[in-house]
């Protein structure tokens, strides 16, 4: 098997395998590329080959038993004789055992043609250079000198230690994989039966009524939807593309979006995003984005952007990598000159020695250290609604000091509700309340629209109006009970009570509504930008985390104090216009502050671009948000503390697996090479082999402990 195994993989999106090829590993070459890119290793594995390395590895595994009796000293320890033509038996085992391993030399080649000379280079001199002085030895007794079993062992190892990397992958889960099952596999789409147009040529107005009659469905792969596109989704299904809907309600489940599990109700006109599930009901979808401008599309395409990409640690451990290839290459050398030129030591035994020193340098769990950290972290992200675009700059987040929240649509709602209702008279607030409910139930405007969900929230029973009146500009009047009543802004008010003047709403932090009735002021209704309920949590956990919190708005400053007190904000800057924002974050930077900045991603792309992370909050449709380092998929500003918790995990993980990595090799490469000695040590190829495996079998149940940490 080597590197091209899966090209026949088709694109994500019709529900299958993705065509690509995940750089679990040591980067390496692509298919019939000789520019390996991505880590200094060059395995260029996808999680497929697990089962590969899996089936070689038993092979090998049942092979090396009857290897293991060609062993003088092994068959001696078990009380047995070696077998017959032990020499020539194990030099055919050996050989078959080899041919396991020219999947190595092929990605070697990949790293010599592109000059990034890493795992594999080293690998394959190790075992080439065992198996071919075994060879050798094998047709000049005089040698005396077979690392058939050694070599064996080592190839054994190595291809355990392949399957761990790509099964830390799998498990980890491929997240495009993962996205892609979100997309039906067919659609049902409608076609006009006379003439056998597809629904590309159908007006809106011809889906409905009588000329429903006339459509006819037909199954068709996902892939073969265009924009414009009318199809049917019957109740159960997903829905194939973005869109609107045409004909027809149901109840929409929009967790993959927006992570919330209660289904909500939609009707002619309302927009569905792909991979929605239509609960109940029947509904025509016109098709706006489909394919890779879909929500699902996007979203593959900030995950792909992500797996590209690297952590400035990762950059360090390929660097690192092919550094030890060169040292383990000239100790070697410099092993056997020492040992057979100085020391005076048999060439067989300082040969051995040297192939100790490349099988125990084999950078392994190297290569291991900061990929299966990234495989894991990514997939935990996409599963908490996290999508990092630029792996680099998770070291940049759990360094943060300074979140920057915009205010309208991060921290609030971006809609009204009653904050405070305040009765005049000798009327009660809910009475104040009904009767303005009452009267705002003929109006359209947002704050009437508030009103009614206030009144709705406390039970409260509406009463019959009469000769209801809506004045422009100004409020509505209506009879209730016989009484005329008026409800309107503040102009309104002043013009039917002097009252109204001592309630005005100058430099107010929110809007008011006055009731008046026969020139009485009553009573007045403050409306104001809901906070978030999870607002309160996210900046409470973000203080708990050690950081600060500021908060930008184009409100005015008591609109802005008021949030910022509510919410506890440690700094605000009010009145910014959204192309200031930006300088807002600059000034915090300019006092050595490290700022995570936090927006819609529309208003806020300078200041998104400017800080020194940026992050895009309440995805929905417009995922892809270039101008954000990462990307919420839900209105949650609790996930941004999400965020910086796993930063800070994967961070402490990738710092840990490269010294481990690095460290060991401080101690094994003179181990092998002989410096212990003095003191009767000695690491033989087998043993060595054992000891490369170990590390890398501790940076990958390291790596695994990420999926446990609670976000």
């Amino acid at each position: 098997m080597d590197c091209c195994e899966d090209k026949e993989n088709k694109e994500i999106g019709k529900g299958k395998k993705p065509k690509h090829e995940h750089n679990m590993s040591h980067g390496g070459g692509h298919c019939g590329s000789d520019s390996g890119h991505g880590h200094s290793g060059g395995m260029g594995m996808d999680h497929g080959s697990a089962g590969m390395y899996l089936r070689r590895f038993w092979t090998v595994t049942v092979l090396l038993l009857p290897l293991l009796f060609t062993n003088e000293k092994l068959a001696g320890f078990f009380g047995l004789n070696t077998l017959p033509y032990s020499k020539w038996i194990g030099f055919g085992i050996a050989t078959v055992i080899f041919g396991f391993s020219i999947i190595f030399f092929q990605h070697a080649g990949h790293e010599i043609r592109a000059k990034k000379y890493g795992m594999m280079t080293l690998v394959s001199l190790a075992v080439g250079a065992g198996y071919l002085f075994s060879v050798a030895s094998t047709f000049i007794p005089a040698l005396e000198a077979e690392f058939y079993l050694e070599i064996s062992t080592l190839i054994w190892v190595l291809l355990f230690g392949h399957f761990l990397e790509a099964k830390s992958g799998s498990a980890a889960g491929d997240a495009l994989s993962e996205v892609a099952k979100l997309l039906p596999k067919n659609a049902h789409r409608l076609i006009r039966e006379d003439a056998g147009h597809t629904s590309t040529t159908l007006s809106t107005s011809r889906v409905r009524g009588i000329e429903r009659q006339s459509l006819k469905e037909e199954e068709v792969d996902v892939d073969e939807l265009r924009k414009g596109d009318l199809v049917l989704v019957k109740p159960g299904e997903k829905i194939p593309a973005d869109g609107i809907i045409k004909d027809g309600s149901a109840n929409i489940n929009e967790s993959h979006i927006t992570g919330e599990s209660k289904p909500i109700h939609k009707k002619e006109g309302d927009e569905v995003s792909a991979g929605s599930i239509c609960e109940d009901g029947s509904i025509r979808v016109e098709l706006s984005e489909v394919g890779e401008n879909s929500t699902i599309g996007q979203i593959k395409k900030l995950i792909a952007k992500a797996q590209e990409s690297k952590p400035r640690s990762q950059k360090i451990a390929d660097k690192a990598a092919g550094i030890l290839t060169f040292i383990a290459f000239g100790t070697s050398l410099l092993t056997i000159l020492v040992w057979s030129f100085v020391l005076n030591e048999p060439f067989v035994f300082s040969i051995t020695l040297a192939i100790t020193v490349l099988v125990i340098a084999c950078p392994h769990a190297l290569g291991l250290a900061i990929p299966t950290v990234t495989t894991i972290s990514t997939s935990l992200a996409v599963k908490n609604g996290l999508f990092i675009k630029d792996l680099s700059k998770i070291e940049v987040i759990k360094k943060v000091n300074y979140v920057v929240f915009d205010k309208t649509g991060t921290l609030t709602a971006g809609d009204f509700g009653v904050s405070k209702v305040r009765a005049l008279s000798e009327m009660g607030e809910e009475e104040l309340l009904s009767i303005a409910a009452s009267l705002e139930k003929n109006s359209s405007h947002v704050l009437a629209k508030a009103v009614l969900e206030k009144a709705k929230e406390k039970n409260l029973e509406l009463k019959e109006v009469k000769n209801f009146r809506n004045i422009a500009g100004k409020g509505v009047s209506a009879e209730i009970d016989g009484e005329l009543y008026h409800l309107g802004n503040w102009n309104f008010a002043k013009e039917l009570s002097g009252e109204a003047k001592d309630a005005g709403d100058s430099g107010s932090a929110s809007s008011k509504i006055f009731l008046a009735k026969k020139g009485k002021l009553l009573g007045v209704i403050e409306l104001s930008d809901k906070i978030k309920e999870e607002a309160f949590a996210a900046i409470d956990g973000l203080h708990g985390a050690g950081l600060k919190v500021a908060m930008l708005t184009g409100d005015n400053e008591e609109v802005a104090k008021e949030v910022a007190t509510e919410l506890k904000i440690d700094t605000y800057f009010a009145g910014v216009l959204p192309e200031h924002k930006f300088e807002k974050i600059k000034e915090l930077q300019d006092k050595g502050n490290i700022v995570l900045m936090v927006g819609d991603g529309v208003n806020d792309a300078p200041a998104l671009t400017q800080a020194d992370a940026g992050v895009a909050i309440g995805a929905g449709t417009d995922v892809a948000v270039e101008a954000g380092d990462v990307v919420l998929t839900k209105n949650d500003p609790g996930d941004v503390l999400k965020l910086i918790k796993l930063s800070r995990a994967v961070y402490k993980k990738m710092i840990q697996n490269l010294i481990w990595a690095l460290g060991y090799n401080v101690v094994a490469i003179p181990a092998a090479a002989g410096v212990f000695a003095a003191w009767g040590f000695f690491l033989r190829p087998e043993i060595g082999a054992l000891v490369m495996s170990l590390s890398t079998v501790i940076v990958v149940i390291n790596a695994l402990a990420l999926k446990r940490i609670s976000l």
